[in-house]
């Protein structure tokens, strides 16, 4: 199957995600998105690359893929990662970076390029008495966060 990038919508790439994405559902915003279809145009995956979601990593020059999904076709997540990459450093960001959660390999972010900067322990929630949030079933999962080499 031949692979090629795709230009994709907000709403289109969020729905995918809503589709496909194994475990969080789509992000609210988005700095751009980038699709990967086959040669009978088939999109076969989405990134969603957007602001970090930590505040402090939140520096202006710093851009985060917040969501992949793919259907599962071969080599279609790495090209994604490699394409948000290219973009990122095309629209003049300097840091490009995304989590993975344990039982996650990585084997996609490892063959484009990524590394991995930290472990993050399972954190509680992010509920608190003055901000309430609804779980989302991630809670009590550790991370790793990785880096887009430049």
């Amino acid at each position: 199957m031949t692979l090629h990038l795709t230009p994709v919508r907000f709403r289109d790439a969020r729905d995918y995600c809503a589709m496909w994405h194994r475990h969080h559902p789509p992000p609210v915003g988005m700095v751009f998105a980038v699709g990967v279809a086959d040669e009978n145009r088939i999109l076969r995956g989405v990134a969603i690359v957007g602001r970090p979601v930590a505040r402090h990593l939140d520096n202006g020059q710093t851009l985060e893929v917040t969501r992949t999904a793919t259907d599962g076709t071969a080599n279609a997540n790495s090209m994604l990662y490699g394409a948000a990459t290219r973009a990122a450093w095309a629209l003049g960001y300097t840091r490009l970076i995304t989590y993975t959660q344990a039982g996650e390999s990585g084997a996609s972010l490892r063959a484009a390029g990524w590394r991995v900067i930290a472990q993050r322990p399972a954190r509680p929630g992010w509920d608190c008495p003055s901000r309430p949030r609804d779980p989302h079933g991630t809670e009590h999962m550790p991370r790793t966060l990785w880096e887009a080499a430049a």
